[in-house]
């Protein structure tokens, strides 16, 4: 069996009108988990997400997160395959830990280590 999809994310320049947009298109409830940055996403059925400020004032992406036993293992044979690191593996404060890479085309995806 192959690694699942267990979240998305859609991060850009203004959280809050991000999070009214979706909530409102697709009657999402979310929680503001991050002070007005970042908004958990439950759906009700389907994958969880998330809604928020994209880091360091980028102008944000669209991405999915699979879950993995070991993200910089994964990481490693990402990068063997043509992909690149682009976020070490770290700790999210009651969270999971995360990181992300780039394919050989450049697409951002999420890794979350299985908990």
């Amino acid at each position: 069996m192959g690694n699942p999809v267990t979240h998305f994310e859609v991060l850009g320049t203004d959280a809050a009108a991000l999070q009214r947009f979706y909530g409102e298109a697709f009657a999402w409830e979310m929680q503001d988990v991050m002070q007005g940055s970042y908004y958990m996403v439950n759906p009700g059925t389907g994958v969880n997400g998330g809604v928020g400020a994209a880091p360091g004032g980028s102008g944000g992406h669209v991405t999915f997160y699979v879950e993995v036993e070991d993200p910089a293992a994964t990481l490693e044979k990402i990068s063997a395959l043509g992909g690149k690191t682009v976020q070490e593996p770290m700790e999210i404060p009651d969270g999971p830990t995360i990181a992300l890479f780039a394919d050989p085309e450049g697409h951002v995806i999420g890794l979350v280590k299985a908990m």
